[in-house]
């Protein structure tokens, strides 16, 4: 099947109903690779399988790519309109010493529009700097470029005596007008050279798509360095750089992630069970559409994805053979979260997040291997100084540290809550995946981390000292508190007093200690790598190696899910 459907193709449907964003086209994805704070002034393709670029536009909906022409060219660069300097193959958009060419954003426009893409060519070649263009949904012709529009209107007055001809050979007289770069316009150029091929603007309501070898079967194209399935769209709706997106068939695209997801040497069933957790997840994927309108982004705030430089036989397989194999539950897809090693044991979401989803329910996993797993065990010390300064530094409203512990586990033993107190007696409480992330700090010349939610805590006194009956405040000893009353000064007795606050009428009690106090500060001891949520890696290779296929590796981390074939 090609990668893309051309303006005149059928487009399919799933009878899925979903609770989230659907792909209209839901074999197709667009990753964004640039964009934002890292877009792009300009980016470079060359034809690495397949030649030449369609060039067009992908409509928003269904993604169907609209093909506008045709360059036979193994170089192309998109730019942001405007002043272009090149130097060492480098574009730049502002003045360089000893640049070896410039592309100015100022040109001549015919004043005259065309049926196709070819006309406007065949026109564009009679001049000297000719190229068509496609602005506001019309074929035109400009020639050459200027740094100033008070250059590009001597040329244009200078080329109001020129004549040009048709395809049809009838004689035309050249009339044109000057025109300015556009916050919206992409040039298209011979990749190091002023060259112009192509512009394409159309205010922000389009935007241009380059298809490598016309969508071609197995058609790869370099860009930064990687091989990429697929075309690109540039996206530049508001001025400023081009955010760059792959648009992507799911299953090239599931080749581009798992290589970099998990060691592409591991075992086959191994692998596809993670190609179905990376093909649902990104099916799933909205946060990035509504800024940036793409459906998943390439690096770990999503899922890795870097094309096909890594990719191995045995990764393309597993994509191949699960191909558009998606996790479901209950209709809607399924959230198929994965880590390197839980440790021990999966958790609940709840526990670690804040949503109950029944697949993803926490179990002791006998799968794991230890001795194979590198770093599996860990151990980190904070002083009570570091975890202070660590705790203020990420904006909690807490006094000098003396003590810290596990309040409460899980029913499977991963920790849900941790305790901090301070001298004067009150207490932070974090709970979920803030017991594991709240420890990580470079304030202290190295990195400081908790690794997974698998994890005991010694030396931090295990909850010793005095609180309210509800555990919201206390102090670590009662010396030096004494109570006033209508018989005079008394001292405090643990048991004896009740404190008034907001929530009622309380006693002061003493808490029962579940572990050492060191006044040097705390050793964190734990397994396992990750969130805890879902699939194990370590786990899911360790299955492999005993037999499991990747329908049973995937059963036994994602309770009651389904999995179906999307196309």
């Amino acid at each position: 099947m090609h990668k893309f459907f051309r303006t005149f193709s059928l487009c399919f449907f799933l009878a899925v109903t979903l609770t989230v964003y659907a792909h209209a086209e839901e074999d197709t994805l667009k990753v964004g690779l640039y964009y934002g704070s890292s877009a792009l002034f300009s980016a470079n393709l060359q034809n690495y399988e397949g030649s030449g670029y369609a060039l067009g536009w992908f409509d928003e909906t269904d993604r169907d790519f609209h093909e506008l022409g045709w360059l036979d060219e193994e170089k192309i660069s998109m730019t942001a309109d405007g002043a272009i300097y090149i130097k060492n193959g480098t574009y730049y958009s502002g003045a360089q010493s000893g640049a070896d060419a410039v592309v100015g954003g100022y040109h001549v426009e015919l004043d005259e529009t065309f049926d196709s893409f070819e006309e406007a060519a065949y026109v564009a070649e009679q001049f000297d700097g000719g190229f068509p263009a496609y602005v506001n949904n019309e074929f035109v012709v400009r020639v050459d470029n200027f740094l100033t529009r008070e250059e590009a209107e001597v040329a244009a007055a200078t080329y109001s005596t020129y004549t040009w001809y048709g395809m049809n050979g009838r004689e035309h007289s050249f009339w044109g007008t000057a025109v300015s770069p556009s916050v919206t316009g992409v040039t298209v150029t011979v990749t190091g050279s002023d060259e112009i091929l192509f512009e394409f603007d159309c205010s922000g309501a389009r935007s241009l798509g380059i298809l490598p070898d016309g969508g071609r079967e197995g058609a790869l194209t370099w860009f930064k360095g990687y091989k990429w399935y697929g075309g690109f769209e540039y996206r530049r709706v508001t001025g400023g750089n081009i955010n760059v997106i792959n648009v992507v068939d799911i299953d090239d695209y599931v080749k581009g992630v798992l290589p970099y997801e998990m060691s592409p040497s591991w075992p086959l069933e191994a692998l596809k069970a993670q190609a179905v957790c990376a093909r649902t997840y990104a099916l799933l994927q909205t946060k990035h559409y509504s800024s940036y309108k793409f459906d998943v982004c390439n690096t770990t705030d999503c899922q890795v994805y870097q094309g096909a430089n890594l990719a191995s036989d045995l990764t393309d397989q597993a994509a191949e053979e699960t191909a558009g194999i998606a996790a479901f539950y209950d209709g809607d897809y399924a959230e198929l979260y994965y880590y390197s090693s839980n440790g021990g044991a999966s958790e609940n979401s709840e526990n670690v997040w804040t949503k109950a989803l029944p697949y993803l329910t926490g179990k002791y996993d006998p799968y794991e291997d230890a001795d194979a797993i590198p770093g599996y065990s860990y151990t980190v010390s904070y002083t009570y100084d570091q975890l202070t300064k660590m705790l203020q530094n990420k904006g909690y409203s807490i006094g000098q540290i003396s003590g810290v512990y596990v309040s409460e586990t899980t029913d499977v033993g991963n920790v849900r809550e941790i305790t901090f107190t301070d001298t004067s007696g009150k207490t932070l409480k974090v709970t979920g995946e803030t017991c594991r992330t709240i420890f990580y700090t470079t304030l202290f010349g190295d990195t400081k981390s908790v690794k997974s939610m698998r994890f005991t805590i010694s030396g931090g006194g295990g909850g010793s000292g005095y609180y309210l009956g509800d555990g919201s405040a206390g102090v670590q000893d009662l010396e030096g508190l004494y109570t006033i009353s209508g018989t005079g000064v008394t001292d405090v007795i643990a048991g004896e007093v009740y404190v008034a606050s907001a929530s009622g009428t309380a006693p002061l009690a003493e808490a029962e200690s579940s572990g050492s106090y060191s006044a040097d500060g705390i050793t964190i001891t734990g397994t396992g790598s990750g969130h805890n949520v879902g699939m194990s890696q370590y786990g899911a290779k360790a299955m492999a190696e005993e037999g499991y296929d990747y329908e049973e590796i995937l059963d036994f981390y994602f309770t009651g899910i389904t999995l179906e074939r999307i196309g």
